[in-house]
């Protein structure tokens, strides 16, 4: 289990090309850039609410090759919660996503403790060659949450990040620092009864 700390570590896997950098990139910055730019791994911060508290929200965009196994260890075995990224154009780019899903097991143990997101970036795209179902079979078989997103459109990226934030159950983290909660938070712990 990695060690307690003020930051709270998010890595980002998934095949080259499928939008893990603009991901990243729009929920830190809100920006989106077309050219696609391969990445070796980059690290980015962002500061959230963390038991009450403030931390550092540590995101790890990976590579998208495969040619760093020891780097890729390496990120699952310190990161507290996984966004494993697909593109809903590409089948493939979701069965390469199983290798690393097996990895976090093996690494991690058991996943039920472990927020981890499937995510089909890409959903502005026609020409899809994964359905949201066929995505939302796969979460279910790996006992994850699942989400479709757009980094293009800024469709339900920051909400990736809020639901990541919500499946941990060791810590109360947050994307809110202020004491405000968004809204989507406040009917949540309505329907709670909090």
């Amino acid at each position: 289990m990695p060690e307690q700390s003020n930051d709270y570590r998010v890595v980002v896997f998934g095949a080259g090309g499928v939008g893990k950098s603009s991901l990243v990139l729009r929920f830190v910055k809100g920006t989106f850039r077309d050219t696609y730019i391969p990445t070796i791994e980059d690290t980015y911060r962002q500061v959230i609410s963390c038991d009450k508290s403030v931390c550092t929200l540590q995101i790890t965009d990976t590579t998208g090759s495969h040619q760093f196994p020891a780097m890729q260890r390496l990120s699952i075995s310190k990161g507290h919660a996984f966004i494993l990224v697909f593109s809903v154009t590409s089948k493939q780019s979701l069965e390469e996503l199983k290798p690393i899903y097996q990895q976090i097991v093996q690494i991690k143990g058991t996943v039920e403790s472990i927020p981890i997101m499937l995510v089909g970036n890409k959903c502005d795209e026609t020409q899809r060659e994964v359905e949201s179902r066929e995505g939302e079979a796969v979460a279910k078989e790996w006992k994850c949450a699942f989400m479709e997103t757009s980094a293009k459109m800024n469709y339900n990226v920051k909400e990736l990040f809020q639901e990541l934030l919500n499946l941990e159950k060791r810590r109360n983290v947050s994307l809110t620092i202020d004491g405000k909660r968004s809204s989507k938070q406040k009917r949540t712990d309505k329907i709670k009864g909090k």
